[in-house]
């Protein structure tokens, strides 16, 4: 195997990383602009582009660790902040939102589950399954 052939596999992999995160974000980004109520709009960027981004940053860390000596972990960590940050973000605004009762597209959910008397006490059945209320 000649030199350039790693350079093409490396490149090849590069592109793909670059055109997927690139389409995620698009997604994502079309998503969030397109779909009715909040709810539906916080699932879209949380997912779509978490992916979109992290593969960007996953090319990235390859193309520098392969251009300079030694790794590079800048875009690593990055990613992981995105990771952990994301879905944490959106559960709590979607809890801010419950909270002042947004409604979505299916309504909301009862006011005792909303107001946290829902004790998760047993069917009436006796099965032990909680019921399922909306």
């Amino acid at each position: 195997m000649s030199p350039a052939v790693p350079d093409l596999i490396i490149e090849i992999l590069l592109s793909a990383l670059i055109v997927i995160g690139a389409a995620f974000t698009c997604l994502g980004s079309f998503g969030l602009l397109r779909l009715r109520d909040f709810y539906s709009r916080l699932h879209t960027p949380t997912k779509a582009t978490t992916l979109g981004v992290g593969s960007l940053l996953i090319a990235s860390a390859i193309f520098f660790s392969w251009q300079e000596p030694g790794l590079s972990l800048h875009e690593i960590l990055v990613a992981i902040f995105l990771f952990i940050t994301a879905p944490v973000g959106a559960h709590l605004m979607a809890k801010a939102a419950l909270h002042l009762r947004v409604r979505g597209q299916s309504g909301l959910p009862p006011d005792e589950i909303l107001d946290g008397r829902d004790n998760g006490s047993p069917s009436e059945s006796g099965t032990g399954a909680p019921e399922a209320r909306w």
